[in-house]
């Protein structure tokens, strides 16, 4: 299972289970958000580490820019598009989604 796969699953459990959802929410108050999101990710069975979800979003960015005018200086800047993290949280965030 690769990192956006995991994220997509964890999220669509987090949405049917309000507990799990306050709890991945309140690891961004954590003295190390990412470090604690990806602990709790391990401890739920998902083995997720701090550089392969910062690596994915990267990779994933990058996979796009070069798909666009080839790639070069005139590709358009996708801000935001590479931090899957922020992605997931939004997700969650959105009380419409989050039932």
């Amino acid at each position: 299972m690769d990192v956006y796969e995991i994220l997509d699953e964890l999220q669509k459990k987090a949405r049917r289970d309000e507990a799990l959802r306050k709890r991945l929410l309140e690891s961004r108050k954590a003295e190390e958000p990412l470090s604690e999101f990806c602990r709790i990710c391990r401890e739920l069975g998902y083995e997720l580490y701090e550089m392969e979800l910062v690596d994915a979003g990267e990779a994933f960015y990058a996979s796009m820019r070069r798909s666009t005018n080839g790639g070069g200086e005139n590709s358009p800047m996708l801000e935001g598009e590479d931090d899957f993290y922020e992605l997931f949280f939004a997700g969650l965030e959105d009380p419409a989604q989050a039932r």
